[in-house]
């Protein structure tokens, strides 16, 4: 545990966690890169030169639409904002970072909670649920989703519960730091404290690397329609007809 977590003494002597030992962010970002460029290699390997791509031409169909857009890219400029301000004074920027991180997780747990209400009740649940069969589809290609695949469905859920504790972590921090709307009480005890620093601190290297996963996704040749998607909120009836099984998601067609 002595790599992972860092200690230190307080006013009583006794050894307290102090936070996650910031080596691992090297650790990670190696593995992130060796991992991907790997996948990268075996796709090129496997890649089918003469497949015919899915044409972007033809009748459209809604994907996404503005609000859902808006609350990705919302998300996404907070997430970057919360990385590039958590990380740049551990690798030396000197940089006032502190009141533009929190504003940023304020920011960013406003949007989640209107996602939230808005998925609750305005949005289909059940097409982001993780069923058993949808475990299938990675090894068989035969096997198309509805709306989400398994990949964009276990992305999903991995940052949400990753993000959620960065959230949770961020809020009771945040709580415990002078601002403009109360000011620094030192009520959490040593320990706690801590605790709640190694948690940010490991839900923040997770996130970094899922956020790394998913950008590098995003830019794949083969999935460049869906970022599209998400920027234009539509995708052609043929990408979906090759990409989709229409019996589990039949959208309108786009405006």
């Amino acid at each position: 545990m002595g790599e992972i977590v860092r200690y230190k003494r307080d006013v009583w002597g006794e050894e307290v966690i102090l936070g996650v030992s910031w080596d691992l962010l090297w650790v990670v970002a190696v593995a992130v890169l060796v991992l991907l460029a790997a996948h990268a290699i075996i796709m090129a390997a496997l890649a089918n030169k003469k497949m015919d791509k899915p044409s972007a031409e033809g009748r459209r169909v809604s994907r996404h639409d503005v609000f859902d857009r808006a609350f990705h890219w919302i998300t996404a400029l907070a997430i970057f904002v919360l990385i590039i301000t958590g990380v740049a004074p551990i690798i030396g920027l000197r940089i006032a970072w502190l009141n533009i991180h929190w504003i940023s997780g304020c920011i960013l747990t406003l949007v989640v909670v209107l996602h939230i209400i808005r998925a609750i009740f305005w949005q289909d649940l059940k097409a982001m649920i993780l069923s058993p069969t949808d475990f299938g589809e990675p090894f068989d290609s035969a096997q198309k989703p509805g709306k989400y695949s398994f990949e964009q469905k276990g992305m999903h859920w991995g940052i949400t519960l990753v993000a959620g504790t960065v959230i949770v972590t961020g809020v009771i921090l945040f709580l415990q730091i002078d601002t403009p709307f109360w000011d620094r009480t030192n009520s959490m005890a040593e320990s706690q404290l801590g605790l709640m620093f190694l948690l940010h601190g490991l839900s923040t290297l997770a996130l970094i690397a899922l956020v790394a996963t998913h950008i590098y996704f995003a830019l794949r040749p083969e999935k460049l329609f869906y970022t599209r998607s998400m920027i234009k909120g539509w995708i052609s009836e043929e990408e979906m007809a090759a990409n989709h099984d229409t019996s589990k998601w039949s959208p309108k067609e786009a405006e």
